[in-house]
């Protein structure tokens, strides 16, 4: 019983870490490099598609300012240049601390030992036979070493994958870099606005095909998950930032490759907040975050799915699909892009 609560503390929490808070960046209306500037509107987010899930619904009317989105995802090679400047060490590179893990687990969670207390992260591993899709335990694994410069954990390295995303960065790494770049992380109606390309309720980024013509779109997950993957697109895990065609706004990897971090708090019952007030100006995400499921948890929203959404499981590989991540977890699928306000 102590194992399975012992992995229920790090799988909820990853890494400890402290509470981050929405940043405001310096605006400019000349182009930034590797940016997109995003027209400003009025759209539908969210979905009333049945084949969806509950957190998605309902679709409601929401307003958004114009904005600047990084092309693609942060990639290693970016990262690193920033880790080079700054010194700065990632969460999931520093030892978790107990005093902080304890504040976002039940009352009474004994104490995991010391030697389990280690710098590391999660990391996917395929089982060897099909499994029953209830129990995320038996393809997540903490692994000891595992960050951004390990994906694979000790012994792994990015050589040669520098225009890979980054990965196994938390919420406030991610909001780290951003300011260090003069920028900050989207909205999740930024996001979701951005995703979408101008397009209306279509339910992928281009359209209602996941395949149109037999073309791959995106980076996910063909076969049956978590067992047999067929890499149909090319692809076991991340793959090159730009690898597949961009959206009608000039975005790559919106859809699959890795999750990316938004500044809202996740509350599933969010949306039917918004619906019922009528159309939203640029909402920031719930006051704070509440997941029912795991109640002690502080979870920012993560958008676009990753290359482990598959059809027959996280058929999260569309612009109203979200997620509820703790804020201080890494994982080998989850990266991020920045966003800078226009003047």
């Amino acid at each position: 019983m102590k194992s399975v609560v012992y992995f229920g503390v790090f799988l909820l929490l990853i890494r400890c870490g402290s509470q981050a808070t929405n940043d405001e960046s310096g605006k400019t209306d000349s182009k930034p490099p590797g940016m997109v500037k995003i027209p400003g509107g009025e759209f539908i987010m969210g979905t009333d598609d049945p084949d969806s899930y509950s957190h998605e619904r309902p679709a409601h009317r929401v307003i958004v300012k114009s904005f600047w989105i990084d092309e693609a995802e942060v990639t290693n090679a970016a990262f690193n240049t920033f880790v080079e400047a700054t010194g700065y060490v990632t969460i999931a590179e520093r030892k978790p601390s107990w005093e902080q893990l304890s504040k976002q687990v039940p009352p009474g969670t004994p104490k995991p030992p010391d030697s389990v207390l280690v710098p590391g992260s999660l990391i996917f591993h395929s089982p060897e036979e099909p499994v029953i899709l209830n129990d995320y335990r038996q393809w997540w694994r903490w692994e000891k070493g595992a960050n951004w410069k390990h994906p694979e954990g000790q012994g792994s390295t990015i050589e040669g994958r520098g225009n890979h995303p980054v990965v196994h960065i938390s919420y406030d790494d991610a909001l780290t870099y951003a300011k260090w770049k003069g920028k900050r992380l989207p909205t999740e109606a930024e996001w979701e606005f951005a995703s979408r390309g101008g397009a209306v309720q279509s339910r992928f980024g281009w359209g209602n095909d996941i395949t149109p013509n037999g073309k791959f779109m995106a980076n996910t997950y063909q076969g049956s998950f978590p067992s047999r993957d067929l890499a149909e697109d090319g692809f076991h895990s991340t793959a090159p930032v730009k690898s597949f065609p961009a959206n009608p706004y000039g975005l790559y990897d919106m859809i699959g490759n890795v999750w990316e971090w938004t500044v809202d708090w996740y509350d599933p019952t969010y949306f039917s907040v918004l619906s019922a007030n009528g159309i939203a100006d640029n909402p920031t995400g719930p006051e704070k975050p509440f997941d029912p499921q795991e109640p002690y948890a502080r979870k920012r929203v993560t958008k676009g799915g990753s290359f482990l959404c598959a059809s027959n499981y996280c058929v999260n590989y569309r612009p109203s699909a979200r997620q509820g991540t703790a804020f201080d977890s890494g994982q080998s699928h989850i990266g991020f892009r920045c966003v800078k306000d226009v003047e």
